[in-house]
């Protein structure tokens, strides 16, 4: 299961972000207790993040993140004191705020432009980018979720894809965003006794899958089209965001 989640994890980084939320799960049933499995997941995050910052380190959409970051590290400071809470109210709420915006996205992009009858609109090319206000709400949402379930995936696709950047740019930016984040989590979880030699150990076992899932995330990235990557995002991002409702993850 362990190494199936790492997998994921790897090509999530560099390929198809979404598959990262579904490897959540998974490490909660390799661990068998879902608050440390985030703990177990975030040093292998942080590796997966080195690759796809390795592969895409000119790609970043640089002025996006600078206006994320104040409104993340906000967000992340309530995740630390939250971390205290139940468990079954944390990960709902995530889901929660995940719909939430999964609604306003949509409701952004019918009044850009109609649906075709019957048709899904992933993204509209006239579709006004997040104003400030819009931003920072991303940024405090993604920042509370991935510090007390490892579950920002989500709500940052829906920032990138709301930017309507490129693929390689999606990742990218994606990529930084993570590293840092990640890495500021790592003395918080310590802190919390979710990161320990027991949990170092199994993720260094780990180690080989996450560079598998890298590698094929990279090769399947080039084979898919720009319409197709957003269209698997939204559809992942929906997936991983009900997830999170079920009481077991």
């Amino acid at each position: 299961m362990g190494a199936v989640a790492a997998v994921m994890v790897g090509v999530a980084k560099t390929g198809v972000p979404g598959f990262g939320t579904l490897a959540v799960p998974l490490m909660v049933l390799a661990v068998g207790d879902a608050r440390h499995s985030a703990g177990w997941l975030l040093p292998l995050l942080c590796v997966a993040d080195l690759f796809a910052v390795a592969i895409y380190r000119r790609r970043a959409y640089a002025r996006g993140l600078l206006v994320l970051l104040p409104w993340v590290l906000m967000g992340m400071g309530a995740g630390a004191v939250a971390l205290g809470a139940p468990e079954t109210f944390l990960r709902p709420t995530v889901g929660v705020i995940v719909i939430a915006m999964i609604g306003v996205r949509w409701l952004r992009l019918r009044q850009a432009a109609p649906f075709a009858a019957g048709a899904v609109a992933v993204a509209a090319p006239d579709s006004p980018p997040p104003s400030r206000q819009q931003s920072a709400v991303y940024g405090a949402a993604a920042g509370f979720a991935t510090t007390i379930a490892n579950a920002a995936g989500p709500i940052m696709n829906l920032y990138l894809l709301a930017r309507r950047l490129p693929k390689d740019e999606f990742l990218g930016t994606g990529a930084w965003f993570f590293l840092i984040v990640n890495l500021c989590k790592l003395p918080v979880y310590a802190g919390h006794g979710l990161i320990d030699a027991r949990s170092l150990a199994f993720d260094a076992v780990l180690l080989p899958a996450i560079v598998a899932g890298a590698v094929f995330g990279r090769w399947l990235l080039k084979r898919i089209r720009q319409e197709t990557f957003e269209r698997l995002v939204l559809a992942l991002t929906v997936v991983a965001s009900a997830l999170l409702f079920l009481p077991r993850f």
